[in-house]
């Protein structure tokens, strides 16, 4: 039996789908949200010289700029000026090696003393909050310690406490990083030290030592012998809500051991977060909802900024035509010419596509508008993508991080997008509304006698929706609602 390999060629057809430049572009453009948009035009107004912010009646694209290639036009002594400096920028760039981005044609540089709006954003920028380290380390400054070791393992053990004010790193592993290493006596005197600093509470190994600091600091204008108690020996029976246990135990009747739990929900589980405001993304919807003129329906709208004036240069329209002899010139306008329609026509793709999406999101969302989280409908991106005639992806990215301000409030596009069950009327409810409507129960019963689990998915089964106790049990869980034991008052 003989092996052999040969090469030979034939000719075949095929079809095959490929992302272009401008396609991906469109599909970048479609998903990035309004601030982003907003600072992708930016960006691009600054790289592009072609592309100019102003208004125009429409975008002018690279095939009108066609026209002007069949146009005998006479150059202006302004587009010769133009060319004349760019051939001499270009030798420039070739010989000393100087980035072409570095230089935007067809705009005039700013004057001397003109303010720069940039620099005034800067400046009118709110600057950082403090940390709870840097909080810490300026009253550590004046604390009065004559042992410098001890000052020293102060300074090492504030760069271990967490945001949240605890000190989870055991002392002795903190100490042998230092050399030569702290004694356990130093580093114990000066987390005492460290744990008399504001907020109170920080500096604290676990829940109850955070607790017992702060009662101590409280202990100075208000007896907290019951709370003390409460916390070193009951915070077990605290957490599963079991008062006639403590009350038992302490020998102090149920009343008394509600209002010294009341005092204990002054206290801060996580002091260090009292210290310095945490970073919130900042939320810019990029559709709005309102009411009708008429009373009757909602209208919807995109905010500012989905629309920006863009328009192609026409000093650079008309380069195209007038640098015909000078090929290296030509390319580098089309090019711009070319780059700055893309941008137009996928903004414009952007725009119109996500105002069909909030258009129809609002229609089948109706209820919800209307009546609350309990009138969430179901609605899924393959329904709409077939309704509006593409690809789920393309929904995908069109919802991705935008958000919707409507009479209710402002949420993501993409909460309006769920799943859920079949009622027994064969109307499909979602599943955040079914969430809704068991926050909804929980929130009307007997605080004396809670509703368990089962019995809430009993209410729900006797309206008509079929979900399970396990379900019940998840969606509490979401919800941050405690089990029926917890949740009794006593």
């Amino acid at each position: 039996m003989s092996q052999f390999m040969s090469q030979q060629l034939s000719l075949g057809l095929r079809q095959e789908q490929r992302l272009t430049p401008q396609l991906i572009q469109s599909m970048n453009i479609l998903q990035l949200p309004l601030m982003a948009l907003e600072a992708k035009v930016r960006e691009e107004l600054e790289r592009n010289p072609a592309l100019e912010d102003g208004d125009m009646d429409g975008p002018v694209t690279p095939d009108e700029s066609d026209k002007f290639e069949q146009a005998d036009l006479e150059p202006s002594p302004e587009s010769r000026e133009l060319l004349e400096g760019f051939t001499r920028l270009d030798q420039i760039s070739r010989e000393y090696g100087i980035d072409d981005s570095d230089h935007i044609f067809g705009r005039p540089r700013q004057a001397a003393g003109e303010r720069d709006a940039k620099m005034d954003a800067m400046a009118n920028t709110a600057s950082r909050p403090e940390s709870l380290n840097e909080y810490l380390v300026r009253q550590w400054a004046f604390v009065e310690i004559e042992d410098e070791r001890v000052r020293e393992a102060g300074e090492l053990i504030i760069n271990y406490i967490e945001d949240d004010g605890y000190l989870r790193t055991p002392l002795a592993e903190i100490a042998e990083q230092h050399v030569p290493p702290f004694s356990m006596d130093e580093m114990e005197e000066a987390l005492s030290w460290i744990q008399s600093l504001e907020p109170a509470g920080v500096g604290a190994r676990d829940l109850k030592e955070c607790l017992l600091i702060q009662l101590d600091a409280l202990a100075e204008e208000e007896d907290v012998e019951l709370e003390r108690l409460l916390v070193e020996n009951h915070l077990a029976d605290i957490e599963k809500n079991r008062y006639p246990v403590i009350a038992k135990a302490t020998g102090r009747t149920i009343e008394e051991i509600k209002a010294a739990m009341h005092n204990l929900a002054r206290l801060h589980p996580h002091p260090g977060r009292l210290v310095g405001g945490r970073e919130v993304p900042r939320v810019t919807p990029d559709v709005i909802v309102d009411y009708a003129d008429d009373g009757d329906g909602y209208t919807v709208r995109l905010a500012r900024g989905n629309s920006p004036r863009l328009r192609i240069s026409e000093t650079y329209r008309r380069m195209l035509q007038e640098c015909r002899d000078n090929k290296e010139a030509r390319d580098f306008v089309r090019k711009n010419l070319e780059s700055a329609g893309a941008l137009i026509d996928a903004i414009a793709y952007r725009r119109n596509r996500l105002l069909e999406v909030a258009e129809e999101v609002v229609k089948r969302q109706r209820d919800f508008l209307d009546l609350g989280p309990t009138g969430l409908k179901v609605l899924r991106m393959s329904e709409l993508a077939e309704k509006l005639g593409c690809d789920p992806s393309t929904i995908s990215r069109t919802v991705a991080d935008k958000y919707v301000q409507t009479p209710r409030g402002i949420f993501p596009l993409r909460y309006f997008f769920t799943g859920g069950t079949e009622a027994s009327d064969g109307e499909a409810t979602s599943w955040d509304s079914v969430k809704a409507r068991v926050q909804s129960i929980i929130e009307s019963e007997d605080k004396k006698n809670p509703l368990s689990d089962e019995v809430i998915a009993a209410r729900l089964q006797a309206e008509g929706i079929d979900v399970s106790r396990r379900t019940i049990a998840k969606y509490r869980k979401q919800l941050h609602i405690p089990a029926a034991r917890q949740r009794r008052e006593f």
